[in-house]
């Protein structure tokens, strides 16, 4: 049961980076929560007031805290685990719904940021976004990709101006993938497509009409594309995608049972990003009509999406730290730190080597970094011994050389932004 807990003034809750799986709500007096900006590197400060939660995202997310709670007056708040929270406020549509809201706001917020710092977006509309994208896949031989955006432009702004300009953007790229299709099939080769695995999918009874199925590197949402619908996967694979200054960047991959498209539901904003089947892929496709019905008549539903975002904010907050990185050796460490962070390490403790199955391309996508900048860096890990680079697999020497290089040169960073070092 919840557990009711006095504190003086002064005391700490909970200190950032402790592991702690339980949420709270402040019932009498007040709670300053302490953190960093991870952009600037200076003290960010807010206040839990009473009848507010604070400690969800962390709780849900099953990361460690991201900030300091420190008790401003003599103060009691109510103590709960997660399952506690679920069984108490799952089927409680005002206050999910307003999570739900919160947390949007927030991965918005930290997406908005990242585009600054990547110089993509920002003052375009969505026709012309919509257009560049197609381009970009186009640049990129993704004639598919290309062709299905195309599409979705043609039936979004059927009499726009650059009408004839997609009408011959999707020819070409038609013409392209055809005879792509006709070179594999005279080499008697095929399109490797990932089959659909029950034991590995995720399946809801009683959701068949809202099924959809995809074919490999088809779009299902295109970035800038206004936001109608949003999808539950339930088979295959799924790859989040931004084209920044006329170049794609792999963001994530989702896997069934993950949601995506539900920032624009929520905000009734552009898409801030495109999504494209890796594999054959089935989806539960649900629009904004039946969104709030969906949520409040399936509480386990709301609960996976409240997760979801918790676990997105933190990556994509991990993800903005590298970008702010000025040094392009700490960014790559900072990526392999990420890579690290991302997968469990069956073993000795003492075994500081780590094997990562990404290539030079993928440090390329994650780093936000020029490709020729990247390959010098490799370059020099590689003389330098600290790391090993194969075809299709990347060795970290020792992941502790490469963690102090990250943490090195990001408090250097920040000196300097401050002024503090000449």
């Amino acid at each position: 049961m919840p557990k009711i807990v006095s504190y003086t003034k002064g005391s700490i809750i909970y200190f950032e980076d402790d592991k702690d799986d339980r949420i709270f709500i402040l019932q009498k007096g007040m709670v300053v929560l302490s953190s960093t900006d991870v952009e600037t590197g200076e003290p960010v400060t807010e206040y839990a007031r009473e009848g507010e939660f604070f400690g969800v995202k962390s709780a849900f997310g099953r990361f460690p805290r991201e900030e300091t709670a420190t008790v401003v007056v003599d103060s009691q708040v109510i103590a709960m685990s997660v399952t506690e929270f679920e069984q108490l406020f799952s089927s409680n549509k005002q206050i999910i719904m307003k999570m739900l809201r919160v947390f949007s706001n927030q991965l918005r917020s930290i997406h908005r940021k990242s585009e600054q710092i990547l110089g993509s977006g920002e003052g375009v509309n969505s026709l012309a976004g919509m257009i560049s994208v197609a381009q970009c896949f186009y640049d990129e031989e993704q004639y598919r990709s290309c062709c299905d955006i195309c599409l979705k432009i043609l039936k979004i702004y059927p009499t726009c101006e650059e009408k004839d300009t997609v009408v011959r953007l999707y020819t070409d790229s038609k013409v392209r993938l055809e005879k792509l299709q006709a070179r594999v099939q005279r080499h008697g080769g095929e399109q490797i497509v990932q089959p659909m695995v029950n034991g590995s999918g995720f399946y809801l009874p009683g959701f068949e009409r809202f099924v959809k199925s995809f074919e490999p590197d088809s779009v299902i949402i295109s970035e800038f594309e206004p936001g109608e619908t949003f999808y539950l996967i339930q088979s295959g694979s799924i790859q989040l995608v931004k084209c920044v200054n006329g170049t794609r960047k792999n963001l994530d991959i989702l896997q069934p049972g993950e949601f995506f498209g539900e920032m624009a539901i929520l905000e009734n904003s552009p898409r801030s990003a495109t999504c494209v089947a890796v594999s054959k892929v089935e989806v539960l496709e649900f629009n904004k009509a039946n969104f709030e019905a969906l949520i409040t008549g399936n509480p386990q539903m709301a609960l996976i999406l409240l997760k979801l975002f918790c676990k997105r904010i933190y990556d994509q907050k991990r993800r903005l730290k590298i970008l702010v990185v000025a040094d392009p050796s700490s960014r790559l460490a900072n990526v392999f730190m990420m890579f690290d962070e991302m997968k469990s390490h069956p073993g000795s403790a003492l075994d500081k080597s780590r094997r990562f199955d990404v290539t030079v391309s993928d440090l390329i996508q994650w780093s936000g970094l020029n490709g020729d900048v990247v390959r010098d860096e490799v370059n020099k890990f590689v003389e330098k011994r600290r790391i090993e680079v194969y075809d299709n697999y990347i060795i970290v020497n020792n992941i502790m050389d490469m963690k102090r290089l990250a943490e090195m040169k990001r408090v250097e960073d920040i000196r300097r932004e401050r002024g503090t070092v000449i």
